[in-house]
């Protein structure tokens, strides 16, 4: 029964409570941040489950007064409101119930970066930042451009953005991959289309204990920072490269004239590139057992393309066109894709949990 399944959540949020209410605990600092992050990942199901108890007991309560003379018509009334509200609920926790994205609540890093096609892939990776800037304004997540390498003919050859908010990666997990851009170029003077693509990589912002990295495995350079064509742009070395030699990684910072805020960013991207490649590890154990691939945002995988002369986006993993790609990409209004897609994903592991 639902119902059963709800009661551990709700006695450890309780215990959470009391512990949390309690003066002489606070002096744990350490395990009061712990409990209090816990208890805030367990108020969505908390609340549900105390909205479907209660249903639950107002339904039986409501079926002893269907015969009462004076309240047997309101009771009918609430009665079948009750009933249609029931498996609602029981959907919503059903969700609530599959198992949790660790990463879910954390901000992200957001990498967008011209593929083939040239000045054309850099202008739409400055159009495809500009409809996640946006997004991110409409659901009040801050945005830091962490580095950005413009393109000759304008855009970004690539863009990195820290986005801050609430569960950010669980809004944009599903963002990674290849999007393709078909439209006419504006230096192309004979109207045909052309077909570009960049890549879009989402990862987690890596915590302290995310991930360890030995500082004898970095190779960190500095230089001074460039322009278009090699010039200098400063005349300090602040620019920073950071090799790390297990892997071959390496990220390039120059966005900030501080040396030190250079590597301090840099250090973040790198911590957030490493956590990725940990996470897609972990992620290819359990697809071994599992039957699908549930939004790995594995960049070779071509997840979108934006067709401007028919005004079409086509999302390919769950079949979705929507022919308004002016007023999505103006607008911000990813969600129309966003939405579907974590629907999608739901869906497919609710069957698998067999919930």
């Amino acid at each position: 029964m639902l119902a059963s399944k709800l009661e551990p959540f709700l006695k450890r949020y309780e215990e959470i409570q009391a512990f949390l209410s309690n003066i002489e605990n606070t002096s744990d600092l350490a395990k009061v941040t712990a409990l209090s992050k816990e208890q805030k990942g367990l108020e969505d199901i908390v609340e549900v489950a105390k909205k479907y108890l209660n249903t639950l007991e107002s339904i039986e309560e409501n079926k002893t007064l269907l015969q009462d003379p004076e309240l047997g018509e309101l009771a009918k009334d609430e009665l079948k409101y009750l009933e249609d509200l029931k498996p609602k609920l029981e959907d919503e926790i059903r969700v609530l119930l599959l198992p949790k994205d660790p990463n879910d609540e954390k901000n992200i890093f957001l990498e967008i970066r011209a593929g083939t096609g040239g000045d054309e892939a850099a202008l739409f990776v400055g159009d495809l930042f500009k409809a996640y800037a946006r997004y991110a304004e409409s659901k009040d997540y801050k945005i830091e451009i962490v580095s950005q390498s413009e393109g000759s003919a304008g855009g970004f050859k690539e863009i990195i953005l820290l986005i801050k908010g609430d569960k950010a990666y669980s809004r944009l997990k599903y963002e990674g991959g290849t999007h393709r851009v078909q439209r006419v170029p504006a230096t192309e003077s004979q109207g045909r289309v052309h077909t570009s693509a960049i890549t879009v990589a989402v990862m987690p912002e890596a915590e302290d204990n995310d991930i360890q990295i030995n500082p004898n495995d970095l190779k960190i350079d500095v230089m001074r920072s460039s322009g278009h064509g090699g010039q200098s742009v400063n005349t300090t070395d602040s620019a920073v490269r950071i090799t790390h030699i297990p892997t071959g990684l390496v990220v390039v910072n120059q966005d900030g004239k501080s040396q030190h805020k250079n590597k301090e960013s840099a250090l973040k991207v790198l911590k957030a590139r490493l956590y990725e490649m940990q996470e897609q590890e972990r992620l290819a154990k359990e697809r071994e057992s599992r039957k699908s691939q549930v939004g790995s945002g594995d960049r070779s995988e071509r997840i979108r393309t934006y067709n401007y002369p028919q005004n079409r986006i086509s999302d390919h993993r769950i079949n979705l066109t929507l022919h308004r790609l002016d007023i999505i990409m103006q607008d911000g209004l990813l969600d129309e894709i966003i939405e579907p897609l974590i629907a999608h994903y739901q869906a497919e592991a609710l069957n698998e949990a067999n919930l």
